[in-house]
């Protein structure tokens, strides 16, 4: 029978559950992350692990998303102080940037190559991923709103267009290191032209 926990300890235990596994997906990816290296630094037991995660995957998904969020709404706080909230291409285009540089520096984010995302989307639960493409989505629809842009813009190929520019982010290698931040800077300024 499993021990019962308070809610102070839940949300201890939660905390370090997160921590420790952002640890570990720095140190050693997703896929040499295990539930035993997790536990034992959280000093609790494998089926308390249970109690809060259904699998590994989720928890790290879970780590992912919570710096993803962390990182997003930077970006929505920078485009709400925009001035006067009027469209700018190149106000908007290093904001965007912005955005995606903090990303691809983040020690968490950082560390994923598509074969790893892939692992991890392989291994989630269905709908987990379809609902943070939605989130995505609303996110550009916020950002929308706060700019006087073009309304007949599909906000769902936007937001694909946007994830396409992150996943370009994780391959800064096979671009070219002296190319890598003019070409990631032109392409996010060719997207926010199509705002006008």
């Amino acid at each position: 029978m499993p021990k019962c926990y308070t809610d102070q300890e839940k949300e201890y235990i939660k905390r370090r559950l997160k921590e420790e596994a952002g640890k570990c997906l720095i140190q050693y990816g997703i896929r040499r992350t295990t539930v035993d290296d997790i536990v034992k630094r959280v000093q609790i037991p494998k089926g308390t692990f249970y109690l809060f995660y259904q699998s590994k995957e989720l928890l790290l998904y879970d780590v992912i998303l919570e710096e993803h969020d962390r990182i997003e709404e930077e970006l929505v706080q920078a485009v709400s102080q925009m001035q006067d909230n009027e469209f700018d291409t190149e106000q908007l285009t290093q904001v965007i940037y912005d955005f995606f540089k903090k990303s691809s520096v983040s020690p968490v984010l950082k560390i994923l190559n598509s074969n790893e995302i892939e692992l991890l989307a392989r291994k989630l639960p269905a709908g987990v991923l379809e609902k943070h493409i939605e989130h995505d989505n609303d996110l550009i629809e916020d950002v929308l709103t706060k700019l006087t842009l073009n309304a007949d813009m599909d906000k769902k190929v936007l937001g694909a267009a946007f994830r396409a520019i992150y996943f370009i982010t994780l391959h800064r290698d096979s671009i070219g290191e002296d190319y890598f931040e003019k070409s990631l800077y032109l392409l996010i300024k060719g997207l926010v032209l199509q705002l006008k």
